[in-house]
């Protein structure tokens, strides 16, 4: 029975190939060849991660490089004069290493070396235990990325620098950390209409405490919908939607009454968060047979901050366009908000004006109150070093 070729047949072999000699040099008379050498040492049982796999070449420069771990190939790069290479990303956990690598001098001299070593195993390991949005989902252009770990994070920074964000144009953004488990991602502006966007956390091998570590990344694919803004005007009592630049609904409605602070809409750039048909609503701060208690169940209602706002259905429409009389929520006719409720996406932007109580940043997902300077404030690796 022929018996596969394993990751350090291929390495011998692509030298070969490439004319190299696996196992020595090609020497000439009174000439040095060029000295190489693998970071982590080889023959090392217990290797670092965090500095990932490097090789250097002296007198002379690095001609071919291949590393495996275990059978899966490690990306890496030259550095300009080709004088050393280093893998992409840390080190795996727990993870058997092989290095093959050829160098020349200005000589022609040739020379190669392989290697193998093992990388430590941790005593604690970390990962992700959410990410919003879900794989696959379609959101808003003020949609952001929310990264939950299961432990407390402490080198926010090497973990923030495994987090990486593409998207299929050039779309600045930035991290910021929320509490010792939470990071949250922002644009500086608003996604651009039908962006794919891709979120991959390279956790293995990163250190997130003392004795704490990543064995696995994680990814997230999701695409940016259509441009959905929604604007209300408290003191008009009118809510105009817009989609991609246009008009696409205008809906008369009805905003908190004002008489307490908990009943006053909150004024400011929020998203959609969630939606439900129906949601139950309970007074806040209020039992069965005190003043003001409610119970009751809500049609067509979407979330838009923590503190109980929502846009929902009431059949109110002697109030709505003309006076504020709800307990904080936006109020619409029910067929308008029917319509709102099946075409918001989480992370459509809406925007009110025209109360004295302003939407706290971190109320529901109110990340756009912050201006892209404050926001970077929050960031491990960007913080202070941004225009606002």
């Amino acid at each position: 029975m022929r018996r596969a070729a394993g990751p350090l047949t291929i390495l011998l072999l692509l030298l070969a190939l490439a004319g190299c000699s696996p196992a020595g040099d090609d020497r000439g008379a009174g000439t040095a060849a060029p000295v190489l050498r693998i970071e982590p040492r080889p023959g090392t049982e217990q290797a670092p991660t965090g500095q990932g796999l490097t090789v250097r070449a002296g007198s002379g420069v690095l001609t071919g490089v291949v590393a495996y771990a275990g059978d899966a190939p490690v990306p890496g790069r030259f550095d300009a004069t080709r004088t050393v290479w280093r893998s992409d990303r840390p080190l795996a956990p727990g993870r058997d290493y092989s290095v093959s690598a050829t160098a020349t001098n200005a000589d022609g001299v040739r020379a190669s070396t392989t290697g193998r070593f093992r990388t430590f195993t941790p005593e604690q390991t970390f990962r992700i235990v959410s990410v919003t949005p879900e794989p696959g989902e379609t959101v808003g252009v003020g949609m952001p990325i929310i990264v939950d770990f299961d432990v407390p994070v402490r080198d926010r920074a090497a973990v923030e620098k495994a987090l990486e964000v593409r998207s299929s144009s050039a779309v600045e953004g930035a991290w910021r950390w929320v509490g010792e488990t939470r990071a949250i991602y922002r644009p500086r502006h608003h996604w651009p209409a039908g962006e794919k966007v891709g979120f991959t956390a390279y956790l293995s091998g990163v250190r997130a405490a003392k004795d704490v570590y990543g064995t696995a990344d994680h990814a997230v694919r999701f695409t940016v919908g259509r441009a959905q803004i929604s604007t209300i005007d408290t003191r008009t009592h009118r809510m105009t939607v817009s989609r991609d630049g246009k008009v696409v609904q205008r809906m008369a409605i009805s905003a908190g009454m004002a008489t307490t602070r908990e009943y006053t809409t909150t004024s400011g750039a929020h998203l959609t968060m969630d939606k439900a048909n129906p949601v139950r609503m309970v007074s806040p701060n209020r039992r069965e047979g005190d003043p003001g208690y409610y119970d009751v169940m809500i049609d067509h209602a979407v979330r838009i901050s923590d503190s109980g706002e929502y846009i929902h259905a009431k059949d109110n429409v002697w109030a709505q366009g003309r006076t504020n009389v709800s307990h904080g929520c936006i109020n619409a006719r029910p067929d308008q908000a029917a319509w709102f409720y099946t075409n918001a996406l989480r992370g459509d932007p809406v925007i009110i004006r025209g109360t004295d109580r302003q939407l706290e940043w971190d109320n529901g997902w109110g990340y756009w109150q912050l201006s892209w300077a404050d926001w970077l404030k929050g960031s491990a690796l960007h913080s202070g070093s941004a225009d606002s």
